[in-house]
């Protein structure tokens, strides 16, 4: 009968694990997607700002040349109607352009501004000056790395009462953003596990995220369609695991705070397609 039991907890074990790497991807997925889409319009951008610096340098010239026939006694009133036309619609174009990059460089900075102020309120909530808790940025996504002494006990997957202290300031800023979305990643040093409930270091980094995704579900009334938990076990180290301080840092929690912010990645694809913008940019998903 035990063994039954043990089979079918190693099943459940199997399945979580695989239903997390699938999330996983299709959010690594997504943010390939993202980035891809930056990259382009970083790109176009500049090619707007290369063509906007010819069209200034082509007026330029241009009024350097009707300069020149004004200043010729005998050709003082030769600027064409055709000549004026030419320097008009090159004028209409250079404003065209300068409306099309100060719409781009809007959308780039919206989308900043939402990561930036999303750090700025995790910093300040959950008290950055904790060298146990760090607060970055990587292509969009605000990551929220804990040691894991501040979150569970040696070799344990039981939340600390400390850790929901934490744990309840980052729910409170996930709860104030409602179409954010929240990946915890448990992450292990190389040491093998020594518990005989747990395989290995892949067990206890998944249970170690299963275990926070439900004080923050339970605890603190996070929707569990916004959570995902996933372990990343010993293979994802931040240095080396030679020395203790190095196994130290490589045990740790990763929250992730995935803002939903695709009415500025709607507009920038857009403005790639040459369509207007507006309504769109306004609302989101």
């Amino acid at each position: 009968m035990r063994k039954a039991i043990l089979l079918v907890t190693l099943a459940a074990f199997t399945l979580t694990s695989c239903g997390s790497k699938k999330k996983i991807a299709e959010l690594e997925a997504k943010n390939k997607e993202i980035q891809d889409l930056l990259n382009s319009a970083t790109v176009k951008l500049n090619t707007c700002l290369a063509e906007k610096e010819q069209m200034a340098q082509r007026i330029e010239d241009l009024r350097q040349t009707n300069n020149q026939l004004i200043t010729t006694k005998d050709q003082i009133t030769t600027l064409s109607s055709k000549g004026a036309e030419n320097l008009e619609r090159t004028l209409e174009s250079l404003k065209e352009k300068d409306m099309k990059i100060t719409r781009l460089q809007d959308a780039l900075t919206r989308k900043d501004s939402v990561t930036v102020a999303l750090v700025t309120s995790i910093k300040r909530a959950v008290g950055i000056n904790d060298p146990d808790i760090e607060v970055n940025v990587e292509k969009g996504v605000v990551y929220i790395s804990i040691a894991d002494k501040l979150l569970f006990k040696s070799g344990s997957y039981e939340v600390s009462d400390r850790a929901k202290e934490i744990l309840g300031k980052v729910a409170a800023i996930v709860k104030d953003k409602p179409t954010f979305e929240c990946m915890v990643e448990g992450h292990t040093d190389n040491v093998p596990i020594k518990n005989p409930v747990l395989q290995d270091n892949w067990d206890l980094s998944v249970k170690r995220a299963t275990s926070i995704v439900r004080v923050l579900q339970r605890d603190f009334g996070i929707e569990p369609q916004r959570l995902v938990a996933s372990g990343r076990g010993e293979y994802v180290p931040l240095e080396a695991n030679t020395t203790a301080e190095g196994r130290a840092r490589n045990r740790r929690t990763r929250i992730l705070v995935l803002p939903k912010i695709d009415q500025f990645y709607d507009m920038i694809e857009k403005e790639m397609k040459g369509q207007p913008t507006g309504a769109s940019t306004g609302s989101g998903r």
